[in-house]
Order: structure tokens, then C-alpha cells, then sequence
């Protein structure tokens, strides 16, 4: 009986189980530092910038931390389903199936945050809700939620104003993206609200550069090519 395995014991590391994070979250460079600082100062923060800086794990991470804690009670994921001339009709499934897509990069950082298990129990009852910014239209983000809409720079100034008039009082809402980035014909939405915020108390903007990427110095590099050449 020497080689019967307990899947369930606990030392036991198997690819089923994603290695969960038990630090807390360390800021790779001066400018995540900064970010962090801002979003736990303020009701609202944009992140832009280029791909790679850390701006949707570090949301991601500090919401799961603040969920764990009791900081807050509800996640709420979002972002619009934009994705180079493809929408969510094209994908098979009912809407959460074809949503799922949009926002993986964002369960991968909740189940390295919080543990898969628990990521699971949290969507199946509410705690993490992830939704198409369509279905924000009538909602009132309450307190104790964390919101975080990703991929900004693909909302149109109408999407972005529906969905900063959901802020109710005691929430906190982080809004990422690289407005360089845009997939939509027209103004960015994303461009739009940083513009007409500006100055506004418990909104602060943190703007990522090339020289913030950490994902790799290859990625600082081919953003070199795309956009110095």
C-alpha cells in the first residue's frame, strides 16, 4: 500500500493546487509604490500606461487582500468587450462563459492572492462578481465594494461617464489602462474622464511608463519598437 497517494493532504502539492501567495504585496519599482499609495488614499484611481507595469495585478492584489480581511465584502470586475474587432457574440457559451475569457488575467491574480477554492466559493456566492461594463448600467457601486475596470482605454466617454455615475459613497474603484492602446475609432473614454478629473478631491491619476514596465525587458523592448519607431 506504499504508493496510494491522499490527493487531499495538505503537504502534498499537485498541478491542481495553484501556489498561493502568502506575503504581502511588495511594490517591484518607486512608481507601483506610488500607485498602491494611491489607491489606498483615494476613492478613485486611474492607472495608465503601457502593458507589463503591474497596473491590474496590483489592483487585483490589493482588492483580494482587502476581501480576505473584511476590509470589503464584494469584488466587481469589469471591462468593456472590445477586443480587436471581435465581440462576445463570437464566443461560444451564455455570457458568463464568453465573459470568463475577458477576465482570466484577473482570476489567475485572485487565485494566487486568495487560493483557487476560495475564488471559486467567492464567484459562486457573490463575493467576486466579474461582468461586461454593459450590465454596470443601473448599478450602484455601495460601500464595501471593490470595483476594478480594466481595459479603459476601450470605453467610449458615454460608457465611461455611466459607469463613474455608479460610485457610491464608501466604494473604491480603480480604473486601468494605456490609452495608447485603444481599439475604438473614436475618443477614448478612458483619455476623456483623466482630462475632465483632473484636480477633482479623492480622484488621483498615476501615469505608468515605458521605463515602469517590470513583466520583462523584453516587453520594454518591443514597446520601443512600436512606439519610438
Amino acid at each position: 500500500m506504499t504508493n496510494i497517494v491522499e490527493l487531499h493532504n495538505p503537504n502534498t502539492n499537485t498541478a491542481y493546487t495553484p501556489q498561493r501567495v502568502q506575503s504581502k504585496l511588495t511594490a517591484k519599482n518607486q512608481s507601483q509604490q506610488q500607485y498602491i499609495n494611491a489607491i489606498y488614499n483615494n476613492t478613485l484611481t486611474f492607472g495608465t500606461g503601457p502593458a507589463g507595469t503591474g497596473k491590474s495585478y496590483c489592483a487585483g492584489a490589493i482588492a483580494a487582500d482587502a476581501l480576505e480581511s473584511g476590509k470589503i465584502e464584494r469584488i466587481i470586475i469589469t471591462r468593456p468587450a472590445v477586443e480587436a474587432g471581435e465581440e462576445l457574440g463570437f464566443l461560444p457559451g451564455d455570457v458568463d462563459d464568453k465573459f470568463s475569457v475577458y477576465i482570466d488575467a484577473f482570476r489567475d491574480i485572485l487565485n494566487e492572492r486568495l487560493g483557487a477554492g476560495t475564488v471559486e466559493y467567492c464567484l459562486r456566492h457573490g463575493r467576486i462578481v466579474a461582468a461586461p461594463l454593459a450590465y454596470m448600467r443601473g448599478k450602484t457601486f455601495d460601500e464595501k465594494s471593490f470595483v476594478i475596470l480594466d481595459e479603459a482605454q476601450n470605453t467610449t466617454p458615454a460608457q465611461m461617464k455611466m459607469f463613474l455615475s455608479r460610485i457610491g459613497e464608501g466604494c473604491k474603484v480603480v480604473i486601468n489602462g494605456d490609452i495608447a492602446q485603444s481599439d475604438l475609432r473614436g475618443p477614448s473614454g478612458l483619455a476623456d474622464a483623466v482630462n475632465r478629473l483632473e484636480g477633482v478631491n479623492n480622484i488621483h491619476t498615476h501615469a505608468f511608463t515605458r521605463d515602469d514596465i517590470v513583466r520583462s525587458g523584453l516587453v520594454r523592448d518591443i514597446i520601443d519598437c512600436y512606439e519610438l519607431n
